[in-house]
């Protein structure tokens, strides 16, 4: 009885070792995230193979992993930066990026854990700086807010091709102007508003009254072909043919059409 805890003792300190070595070897990796091997007694950071995914794994205890987020992130940046007349402007941006899966190791041993503060922080400011100094404020803050968005995008896009990280889209959130610059370009905006609205107007009346004056000169034309057409005879037939219907009205009495051949009038009326 005296020599069962000398026995158990080391079966007991064996029990400790290889839990201390599970735990120091059991890694668990959970749903959207990878993890980089490093091999302390190798070549260090695995980078041909691809990176340990999702799941438990079990590795020397001696090694290391170091476990990264693989799903889309998002960075927000406030910028000021200058158009291109000088003029401070605030520029709110979101970038969309992820790390590129299978260069994970390659990611881990040239940026680190801290890439976003690295690479990719540096480039979206590099390239807002560069696409909003070709921007006057007043196309920044009317019509090219889609334009600055693609381009920066572009630039960001081509300064991150070669550094593990892909970048799947820049949003332009929104574009601050000094207030007095803000009010200026409005009543600009407005003023061009009410131009344009002034000369449609003018437009419009011009064709009205060229639509007039065509009227005028085809009412005009139809007389002076209907003038042209009744002679002396004509008239002087759909006179009595006028007067004849007169004639026969129950309300007519004496009228007098002009004088026969021998000189004295013609008088028709009622009984």
């Amino acid at each position: 009885m005296e020599k069962l805890p000398k026995v158990a003792l080391p079966f007991i300190i064996g029990v400790v070792v290889l839990l201390i070595l599970l735990f120091k070897s059991a890694v668990t990796i959970d749903s959207g995230q990878a993890g980089v091997l490093y091999k302390t007694f190798d070549e260090g950071v695995v980078t041909d193979a691809p990176p340990l995914g999702e799941g438990f794994h079990i590795i020397a205890p001696w090694n290391k992993v170091y476990i990264y987020e693989v799903r889309q992130q998002e960075l927000f940046e406030k910028m000021k930066v200058l158009s291109s007349n000088g003029l401070e402007i605030q520029i709110d941006a979101s970038a969309w990026y992820e790390p590129v899966y299978a260069d994970l190791g390659n990611l881990h041993q040239s940026l680190g854990e801290n890439y976003l503060q690295r690479v990719i922080q540096p480039a979206i400011r590099s390239a807002a700086r560069s696409v909003v100094g070709r921007y006057t404020p007043e196309q920044l803050y009317s019509s090219k807010r889609d334009a600055i968005q693609d381009e920066i995008f572009e630039e960001t896009k081509l300064i991150l091709s070669k550094q593990y990280v892909q970048l799947n889209e820049v949003l332009v959130r929104d574009v601050t102007l000094p207030n007095t610059i803000k009010d200026a370009i409005e009543r600009k905006l407005k003023q061009e508003q009410e131009s344009l609205e002034y000369e449609f107007r003018l437009v419009t009346a011009a064709k009205e009254a060229e639509k007039v004056i065509i009227e005028a000169e085809g009412k005009a034309e139809s007389n002076r072909i209907l003038s042209a057409s009744l002679t002396d005879k004509i008239l002087q037939d759909k006179g009595i043919d006028a007067t004849l219907k007169l004639a026969n009205s129950p309300n007519s009495k004496v009228i007098v059409i002009g004088s026969g051949d021998s000189g004295m009038p013609i008088i028709l009326g009622n009984q």
